[in-house]
């Protein structure tokens, strides 16, 4: 665990997970300074904003933290499938008086579809990158990891743990089913064995020779000591902290988190499966007589549209509100105390 906390630059092995919309350069320059790894996530972000977010972060802390990038496949347009689920949500627009988006945009550029990104992250030189849904090109990650950058790549199964490896990426975070958020699976449409994160760990451990980062449901020091004891080297913790103020999860959101709700995996929000609170896009939106849901992200342009339509109205019924299975431990605490709080119960659990 040492050696790899050295290599993260970090003096706890808990890592703040990199939440788009939700980290914000104060969350993980808290985190950071603190002493555990804060994240930010440049996924849905442009250059300008990237760029802005990765500076406003080392403006607030020397200490190292982590830049998250989506590595999806870009999105094949379907006109044909796009309308059938516009017209599949006309009813619930019209709930609020309101009218689908007309056609469905790539409102999120993918990493590998965009190198000016690559050259940002080149010249600014965060102290790690990490990659969600999949892999840049092994180029790519030798070209970070050549200026000082380490890398780490979410993972859910053997095979796309094999992938990583082969791709020369320093280190794993193994997301379990439990985890809160977009699943990082790479294929979308493929199987998703599910595994829960000590399962999924479990299958790592033996079989692949880089560090593991546990992901999923892991909400104090008794969960983080369960990890470490199954062949986690660190933790990524993204619920826990999104109660925290320097988060940017608005109101209801909050108070959605602490009302002890359960949660849900969907893909309707997006076009990939993830885990929120559950709401009306789950018991209403997602049926057995949905159409096809048209590919991530253009799904996310409807969803979005979807819920300013009914937030307008006063109604947050359909908002992606992310959260893991750990939900009901979500504590109201500035980050960094937060942080002290997971590592005497983390030493507590250890005894």
């Amino acid at each position: 665990m040492a050696a790899l906390m050295t290599r993260l630059g970090i003096q706890y092995p808990i890592i703040q997970a990199p939440m788009a919309g939700v980290s914000t350069p104060q969350l993980a320059a808290a985190v950071s300074a603190a002493g555990g790894l804060g994240s930010i996530a440049i996924g849905a972000a442009g250059l300008a904003a990237a760029e802005t977010m990765i500076r406003a972060t080392r403006a607030l802390t020397r200490a190292p933290f982590n830049v998250n990038v989506f590595c999806h496949q870009p999105a094949s347009a379907d006109a044909t499938q796009d309308a059938r689920w516009l017209d599949y949500l006309r009813p619930f627009f019209a709930q609020f008086n309101a009218q689908p988006p007309a056609e469905l945009h790539e409102i999120y550029r993918s990493f590998l579809a965009d190198n000016t990104v690559l050259h940002l992250l080149l010249a600014e030189k965060p102290a790690l990158v990490s990659f969600h849904f999949g892999l840049p090109p092994s180029r790519w990650i030798q070209q970070l990891q050549d200026t000082g950058i380490v890398t780490l790549a979410c993972v859910t199964s053997l095979s796309e743990a094999r992938a990583a490896q082969q791709a020369g990426v320093d280190a794993l975070v193994a997301q379990g089913i439990e985890a809160g958020g977009h699943r990082g699976i790479f294929d979308p449409q493929g199987a998703d064995e599910q595994l829960p994160a000590l399962a999924l760990l479990a299958q790592l451990r033996e079989r692949v020779a880089l560090p593991l980062i546990a992901a999923g449901g892991i909400m104090n020091g008794a969960d983080i000591a369960a990890a470490l004891a199954a062949g986690a080297e660190a933790v990524q913790m993204g619920t826990a902290f999104i109660a925290c103020p320097e988060s940017a999860a608005n109101e209801e959101y909050r108070r959605r988190l602490q009302s002890h709700p359960h949660t849900q995996i969907t893909r309707v929000i997006s076009g990939r499966p993830a885990r929120g609170i559950i709401n009306r896009m789950m018991t209403g939106v997602d049926s057995a007589m949905a159409p096809p849901v048209p590919p991530y992200p253009n799904a996310y342009d409807a969803g979005k549209a979807l819920h300013a339509a009914a937030a307008a109205a006063g109604c947050y019924d359909f908002a992606a509100h992310w959260a893991g299975t750990g939900v009901a431990g979500v504590r109201v605490l500035p980050a960094a105390q937060l942080l002290q709080q997971l590592v005497d119960e983390l030493r507590s659990a250890q005894g």
